[in-house]
């Protein structure tokens, strides 16, 4: 019986993570699966050896260093010396996951890199330590296969999970009958982000600039996404009183309805290309951590649509430029200036263009059978 062990940090890895380990049950139903993740993992038939619910965080504090270092040496010992398993699947994460990586070098166990660090946005030099801990990289990016490979690093393009995992659009007059809303009148939909530091840098902003939109244009619907991963407590916390109505748990379909959206930059802005809606792309952090984002940085773009583009397709408010005024003005043009929003719908049909229609879990998968019977 062969055993694997997934390693995720946060909420969307999990996802992933459940997918493959599920698609692994189905073709080796005699495999043995444990996992640092959550409820999609623990569905997909992995025991969870710990739950990542508190591991994902926007920014660095003491606790959490403490925190990591502590579960990095817990898993590297269960890993070495009780699971020992055949094969380590690494999904994103990619700090933790390659000091761990780096621990198990030289025990014979494979490690497998899946969704592995964006190397090619900010500290290119990790890619030095890909190549000396990690035996296979699965890429989600088409033009990331030709930069390991330039660095003889084994690696394989298996496609972005989104393509597959996405919802189709949701019915729009359904929705909108569900939730209350006016079919004649716009809809702008805020998605302040998924974690509790973004809600506190972001959240703001963000809600100060769909109120300016609201009074300028009274006739715009509001809707506030609340991520499902987030506590509600945290939460209303940052979103409250606002007028506006709130919904849980229905991102993609929110997304997909939209007339236009104002969103924490994250893969949310690439579920929205996607499905072809317009929006403008917010980002603010603590400043050292901005100040030290500007010297590792590789490219300019903070947005996924720019930078598989390779043009600025999506307004991008970053530090200075996040403000609630530019935030409003910004969607405007999207909402009012036709010929601005139709080049916008135009140009983010290219994202699904440059991207596989590859399933990104299956290839992730047989790769791992491969190796397993290597």
């Amino acid at each position: 019986m062969k055993k694997v062990f997934i390693i995720t940090g946060e909420y969307s890895g999990d996802i992933h993570g459940g997918k493959v380990a599920a698609i692994l049950k189905e073709k080796c139903p005699d495999i043995e699966i444990q996992a640092i993740g959550g409820e999609n993992l623990k569905n997909a038939g992995a025991k969870i050896f710990h739950d990542h619910s508190k591991m994902s965080a926007f920014g660095i504090s003491l606790k959490m260093a403490i925190d990591h270092l502590c579960l990095e040496k817990n898993v590297c010992d269960y890993l070495l010396n009780v699971y020992k398993p055949d094969l380590v699947l690494l999904i994103d994460y990619g700090t933790f996951n390659l000091r761990v990586a780096k621990r198990l070098k030289g025990s014979g166990i494979k490690i497998v890199d899946y969704i592995p660090p964006q190397v090619w946005a900010s500290r290119k030099w990790r890619i030095k330590k890909i190549k000396k801990y990690v035996d296979k990289v699965l890429c989600i990016f088409p033009f990331e296969e030709a930069l390991y490979k330039n660095f003889g690093i084994d690696v394989e393009f298996c496609g972005h999970p989104l393509i597959k995992q996405l919802l189709p659009k949701a019915d729009k007059n359904e929705f909108f009958v569900k939730h209350g809303f006016d079919l004649n009148k716009p809809l702008v939909s805020v998605f302040p982000g998924s974690r509790p530091l973004e809600l506190a840098f972001l959240a703001k902003t963000l809600i100060n600039g769909a109120k300016k939109l609201k009074k300028l244009h009274p006739e715009i619907q509001i809707c506030i996404s609340h991520a499902p991963n987030l506590n509600d407590k945290i939460f209303d916390k940052y979103i409250k009183d606002t007028g506006f109505k709130v919904i849980k748990g229905e991102n993609q379909a929110l997304l997909s309805v939209s007339d236009s959206l104002i969103l924490a930059s994250g893969t949310v802005a690439l579920e929205a290309s996607l499905y072809q809606t317009p929006m403008i792309i917010g980002y603010k952090g603590p400043w050292i951590l901005y100040l030290i984002y500007l010297m590792v940085r590789c490219i300019k773009n903070v947005s996924l649509p720019n930078i598989i583009t390779g043009k600025d397709i999506v307004p991008e408010l970053v530090q200075t430029k996040f403000t609630s005024d530019n935030i409003c003005y910004e969607s405007e043009k999207l909402l009012y200036n036709s010929e601005y929003r139709q080049n916008t719908i135009k140009a983010l049909g290219e994202v699904r263009e440059l991207l596989s229609d590859k399933y990104s879990a299956s290839e992730a998968a047989n790769c791992i059978i491969k190796m397993l019977s290597d």
